[in-house]
């Protein structure tokens, strides 16, 4: 953990002849449990953070299912390698639903500079970033007080809500990138990142549909497990983050993308 203090408050500080005690900035952010989803497959467990700040409508869905039991023991019914996992059709096929409404779209939205947990870039034409572990891309950010519009990067395990062909089609279906494919941005509603189990997904057997499909055998909150089963999941976040974007960046110089990185986690029973 770093120590900081706010540059305007050091300087008043000083001046009145104060010592000034600095705080400690955290290195490590627990997730919430109400929006960390945890689910478990045929070949181990899946944690994911979600971020109501990007698709609140789509995150309430899809705790309200969970919470029905409605998930567990569905089908990844299509599994593409360096593409994408599908699961959460009631009918075990795209274009299952349940007897609850489509969803509208949300596929961007807005937020402030200082919501984004740690920048990977920040041109004048726009920057990404991260909120929480999920990747972001956001337009030009000029003022703190100036909302801006972004959306999720659809880099390896960043988790979105699916939908057939119209955009307001969404309904329980949702999906785990296994590899980055940008060209979806803008045209899915991206609900959060797999923070562990990343081998997990990687693992599943693939076809469209499998011969033999992995199965999410329980899919719940955190929340909702009982306290000696909940494990405490933490995330890296603040300057101990910036320093390990920056270091990638670094290694990768121009062919540096919010998708080379992979927030920090760690897991304690």
């Amino acid at each position: 953990m770093g120590l900081f203090c706010k540059p305007g408050i050091f300087a008043w500080l000083l001046i009145a002849g104060i010592s000034p005690v600095c705080q400690a900035q955290p290195t490590w952010r627990a997730l919430d449990p109400e929006n960390t989803l945890v689910i478990d497959t045929t070949k181990g467990r899946l944690i994911i953070e979600m971020r109501p700040d990007m698709a609140p409508k789509s995150i309430d869905r899809v705790k309200m299912l969970a919470r029905e039991k409605v998930y567990d023991g569905l089908q990844f019914h299509r599994v593409i390698g360096n593409f994408v996992a599908q699961t959460g059709n009631p009918d075990n096929q795209d274009g299952g639903k349940t007897s609850y409404p489509n969803l509208a779209p949300e596929m961007t939205f807005k937020h402030r500079r200082k919501a984004i947990e740690a920048w990977a870039s920040n041109a004048s034409d726009g920057g990404s970033g991260f909120l929480g572990s999920v990747p972001v891309q956001s337009t030009a950010i000029f003022a703190d007080q100036q909302a801006r519009v972004a959306w999720g990067a659809h880099c390896a395990g960043v988790m979105g809500m699916g939908r057939d062909e119209p955009l307001d089609s969404a309904n329980s279906e949702f999906y785990f990138m296994l590899a980055p494919v940008r060209r979806l941005d803008h045209t899915y509603s991206v609900m959060g990142r797999v923070v562990v189990g990343m081998d997990v997904l990687l693992s599943l057997q693939q076809g469209e549909p499998p011969a033999k499909p992995d199965l999410m055998q329980s899919v719940r909150l955190l929340a909702d497990l009982p306290p000696a089963e909940r494990p405490r999941v933490s995330v890296m976040t603040g300057k101990a983050l910036s320093a390990v974007i920056d270091k990638i960046r670094h290694q990768k110089k121009a062919d540096f993308s919010v998708c080379d990185v992979v927030v920090p986690v760690k897991v304690e029973p």
